[in-house]
């Protein structure tokens, strides 16, 4: 009870603060900039050699009014707007118009989550094992080339590695496809033949954030372990005369874990922010 109260109570009522605050500013900052887009939908159509009486206009305005949630007051737009949102309706899309935007999230949330799960997870553990490694062995050459190597990449935007990929391995040395995540007239199901496909359109895209996933998990892994070290509960067991595997294994590289499972953590909330 002591923990609910001091512990958990508070962390969910800043929870509810910070999403009420940020939908807040979601609804409030679009209305603050000059673009009407009621009128940019209307630009638009006219602008592709549409023709439209004044009448048609109208009801077009009026629909389009509707439909983005801005009749009335700014009041019940606000309560308008979280009633439509606790429903799950986003209304349309201003780019894609008239796609709703939760037609859109669903259609990419599946390629978003299950390439970044991945990806965040796998680049964890790999970047994980062998930042111990190095962190443990720092003075080893090899230890060192490969923090150099880590420094090197890591400040690298995922952008442009994916770009350059793209450009070698797509382009230059045509090896994978360029684009989508299977192959045009694919036949979607549950087998080896789709699944392949699925694997080979989304080899870049996962070696570009893997790569670099890595070298940050190395170098983050590489200094916790490096400071443990150093710790005298680890000195006094080389003085002991434990085994060095045990100190590195019982001793160094499960405390250096912690950090990281709570980087892991946060890793995995961000992923549907999209990459």
């Amino acid at each position: 009870m002591l923990f609910f109260k001091r512990y958990l109570l508070p962390r969910i009522i800043q929870f509810l603060v910070v999403v009420f605050v940020g939908i807040t500013v979601v609804f409030i900052v679009p209305r603050l900039t000059p673009v009407d887009p009621v009128q940019q939908v209307i630009s638009q159509m006219t602008s592709q050699g549409a023709f439209l009486d004044p009448a048609a206009v109208e009801a077009l305005r009026q629909s389009l009014t509707e439909m983005y949630g801005l009749e009335g007051g700014i009041f019940q737009q606000y309560v308008a707007f979280w009633g439509r949102l606790l429903h799950g309706d986003f209304g349309p899309s201003l780019f894609q118009f008239p796609v709703p935007v939760m037609e859109l999230i669903m259609d990419s949330l599946p390629w978003t989550a299950g390439l970044l799960l991945t990806t965040t997870i796998l680049s964890w553990l790999v970047g994980s094992i062998i930042g111990a490694l190095a962190g443990y062995f720092k003075n080893k050459a090899w230890a060192q080339t490969l923090d150099n190597i880590a420094m090197v990449v890591r400040p690298i935007p995922y952008y442009i590695f994916a770009l350059l990929l793209l450009i070698v391995f797509a382009y230059l040395i045509p090896i994978f496809p360029s684009a989508g995540g299977y192959s045009v007239g694919r036949q979607i199901g549950f087998n080896w033949a789709f699944i392949s496909d699925v694997l080979v359109h989304s080899f870049l895209p996962a070696i570009s954030l893997m790569v670099l996933g890595i070298a940050a998990n190395i170098q983050t892994m590489k200094l916790i372990v490096s400071n443990i070290v150093a710790e005298d509960y680890v000195m006094y067991a080389k003085a002991g005369g434990l085994k060095e595997s045990k100190i590195a294994f019982k001793y160094v590289f499960r405390n250096g874990l912690l950090p990281q499972v709570t980087n892991l953590a946060l890793s995995l909330g961000q992923i549907f922010g999209g990459a």
